[in-house]
């Protein structure tokens, strides 16, 4: 191990790195507050994505005794895994998170609870790849860019109620739980943050016949927020579809609830009524 690793392990602040999105939380109340929101429970299996300089892994650690991170920067891992030493037991994966397998984690010792402080550049392909394998997850709790947890949490009729709003709530309860300003972190970003708690819902609640067929639908619905469902879902359905799936088709995609969209998913699924996707 070379000697800037060594000395990294002792003062432990190594250099964020701007094309990892890097951003260190430093700021105490805020940790505690995390770890208070995670509140971990024996026998819990807690994972957590990117670490950084372990400014949750260690509480995480104090409170709990044992943890397993998934972090890419190889320059992180010695200095996390040395000061983890003093505070519990710790499994590193060397690995970019989105080619870990979440359900493989939970097989090998039980449903996993994720937490993180995700990269802003990188937080939507976390999140639906999180969603992926929300069978094998108890929940999560990521800090993020406030804009992107108002999304995820709005509700129709809201301005940011979206495609992103859509696909979460459809799988997961999403509780925004409190904004992070930018000097807690080091360096601090330009912009809020905010933590957000998803709560897998149970697959006989979620109720999507056609998961591929639900993902179009949304995408399309909100691809043009101006245009009625009738415009905007024309490589789709139809007008008589959306009817009958009992739905305006003069309705706007921002002011559809969840569940309605789901139910017109369905509806084309048992009708056949969907389009083939464009080649």
């Amino acid at each position: 191990m070379t000697g800037t690793a060594k000395t990294h392990a002792k003062g432990f602040k190594p250099e964020a790195k701007k094309h990892l999105g890097q951003h260190f939380l430093h700021d105490a109340g805020v940790i505690g507050m995390i770890v208070h929101a995670v509140d971990p429970k024996p026998g819990d299996r807690l994972v957590e994505i990117g670490p950084g300089q372990g400014a949750i892994t260690f509480p995480l650690l104090d409170r709990h005794g044992e943890l397993t991170v998934i972090e890419f920067d190889r320059d992180l891992i010695f200095p996390l895994t040395e000061t983890a030493r003093a505070h519990g037991t710790l499994e590193v994966i060397h690995r970019d998170v989105l080619t870990v397998d979440f359900s493989a984690l939970a097989h090998n010792g039980g449903p996993i609870r994720l937490v993180g402080n995700l990269p802003y550049n990188l937080s939507s392909p976390i999140l639906f790849h999180a969603l992926e394998h929300a069978a094998a997850i108890v929940d999560m709790h990521f800090m993020l860019q406030k804009e992107v947890v108002d999304r995820m949490a709005a509700v129709p009729g809201s301005k940011v109620y979206g495609r992103l709003s859509v696909m979460l709530q459809a799988y997961c309860q999403v509780i925004a739980l409190f904004d992070v300003p930018p000097a807690a972190f080091r360096p601090p970003p330009k912009v809020d943050s905010a933590v957000v708690r998803m709560i897998p819902h149970p697959p006989e609640k979620i109720g999507i016949a056609d998961h591929a067929l639900f993902a179009r639908v949304v995408r399309d619905a909100f691809g043009q927020r101006r245009k009625t469902l009738r415009n905007a879902l024309s490589q789709v359905c139809d007008g008589a579809a959306i009817e009958a799936a009992g739905l305006r088709p003069d309705a706007r995609a921002e002011q559809i609830e969840v569940a309605d969209f789901v139910r017109l998913a369905n509806s084309l699924a048992a009708s056949g009524a969907a389009l083939a996707e464009p080649g």
